[in-house]
């Protein structure tokens, strides 16, 4: 008797305060074990049993934080792609990389086609497809750089040496990579070969005699960050809903407050992803695992890049739109970059709009099948090259014309925030009727630009820029 009644006043507090952010019950209990992982990864530190017992916990504790966010299910989801990938990786490691990206891939979009999971969560609901997301970049990742360890070192690119791993991973050490501590719940994605020396205390953790790098200044900084977007989302929300696109009195404003409106609403989206990874970068700096070295000034001070998702100010104030994806979820963007990009660039050759357009493709199939992920990440890939454009002028400016190449460079910066925030706004209301009449009620100005740029980009012939002129001796 006293327990159900424990269960109904917990039930009744519960529904109180996801009333009193904004949420659903299920969107609450999901942030509260989301902001849990900040102390199970401070823990991950004092654990004993050398780097099994890490695994270990890693793993527990990353299952367990998935069962009261999601229910049962979420692991045996979870499951399926790993087990898939470390069979291959055992039996087939030949071509274990590309069967677990075709596998993989495969089973997350099942996933988003059966929980409609973009519609749950416009609905302000939640399942467990948004972790699945972060572990099949993690698999995915792990078998190209075991695949990577059979190739001659001469053959590899930079990165690919970093990462490649000879031998083959236990399944503990997989297990605790996919789902240390919860970081699979929205990042960031890291490699395995930095989760082994973390764990090992190999590489930049080695013990020295160098005091080791302390988390609590980076720490507070991000949770602080996150407190503050936070808040910043609540008391913007409410103002800016997307059901205002629908609404006939939208239709009956000018075109500059329709524009104005599409990016406050894109603007206030962006605050919820950057408490989300600002969360996530506290609980990776407390783990450890955020550490990336140290600075090269005088005094030296500890870098957390690996924890960092996003630089908001470098979101919101980019010079270019070519910058988007090196302050935009940094690590997925990285991600992208290694294992797509770069692999489909023939050697010898420059990348170009194919490899661009590929990659934006397989971004967006990864978030989900809807026309408006679709739409959008296609639209990035025109605001790129329609961006480098207008670098490449600004870059052919001679240095004594400042004030042109000031004016290139702001018109860059009008440029990204224009595109952006329009694209933006059909990954925010996802079905196809909805982004079309949002992107019709501002002329498709955010499509005709980029093309235009694009266009202009490979009529108008790029000066060269002028050589610096060398006096004759006489």
């Amino acid at each position: 008797m006293c327990s159900c009644l424990t269960n109904e006043i917990m039930e009744t507090k519960m529904k109180e305060m996801a009333y009193l952010i904004g949420v659903s019950v299920p969107v609450f209990q999901f942030l509260l074990c989301f902001v849990a992982t900040i102390p199970v990864s401070f823990f991950h530190r004092f654990v004993p049993g050398g780097s099994t017992g890490k695994h270990l916990y890693a793993a527990f504790t990353g299952a367990v934080l998935s069962y009261l966010s999601f229910g049962l299910s979420s692991n045996m989801h979870f499951l399926v792609p790993m087990i898939i990938s470390y069979g291959f990786m055992v039996f087939y490691r030949k071509r274990c990389g590309l069967i677990t990206f075709l596998l993989a891939m495969g089973y997350l979009i099942g996933c988003h086609v059966y929980y409609m999971s973009g519609d749950a969560w416009k609905e302000g609901d939640i399942d467990a497809t948004g972790a699945l997301m972060v572990i099949t970049l993690k698999v995915i990742s792990c078998t190209i750089n075991y695949n990577d360890g059979l190739l001659k070192e001469e053959d590899l690119r930079q990165t690919q040496k970093k990462n490649r791993l000879l031998k083959l991973p236990s399944f503990i050490e997989y297990v605790g990579y996919c789902l240390c501590c919860g970081s699979h719940f929205a990042g960031p994605v890291y490699e395995m070969k930095d989760y082994l020396d973390w764990t090992e205390m190999k590489g930049i953790w080695m013990k020295s005699d160098r005091p080791s790098p302390s988390p609590l200044g980076g720490t507070v900084k991000a949770i602080l960050q996150a407190a503050f977007c936070m808040g910043a989302y609540i008391y913007l929300a409410p103002q800016y809903p997307l059901s205002r696109f629908t609404d006939p009195i939208y239709n009956e404003w000018g075109f500059m407050e329709r524009l104005i409106y599409q990016y406050m609403c894109s603007f206030t989206a962006r605050w919820k992803y950057y408490f989300i990874w600002s969360i996530s970068e506290a609980s990776m700096i407390l783990s450890g695992l955020g550490f990336s070295g140290w600075t090269n000034r005088s005094p030296q001070k500890a870098r957390w890049e690996r924890a960092k998702n996003v630089d908001i100010l470098g979101v919101e104030f980019a010079k270019s739109s070519v910058e988007i994806p090196l302050v935009w979820n940094i690590h997925v963007s990285t991600w992208l970059r290694h294992y797509v990009y770069d692999r489909l660039v023939l050697k010898g050759r420059k990348p170009g709009f194919f490899q661009l357009l590929a990659t934006q493709t397989i971004s967006a199939v990864w978030h989900g099948l809807y026309p408006g992920y679709m739409i959008f990440f296609v639209q990035s890939a025109l605001m790129i090259s329609g961006s480098k454009a207008i670098y490449r002028w600004q870059q052919s400016v001679p240095s004594d014309k400042r004030g042109l190449k000031k004016m290139l460079m702001h018109s860059n910066f009008a440029y990204t925030v224009l595109v952006l925030n329009y694209s933006a706004v059909g990954f925010m209301v996802l079905s196809l009727d909805e982004t079309i009449t949002a992107y019709g009620s501002v002329y498709f100005i955010g499509t005709i630009v980029p093309v235009v740029f694009i266009i202009l980009g490979n009529i108008v012939a790029k000066p060269k820029p002028a050589a610096p002129r060398v006096r004759k001796q006489q």
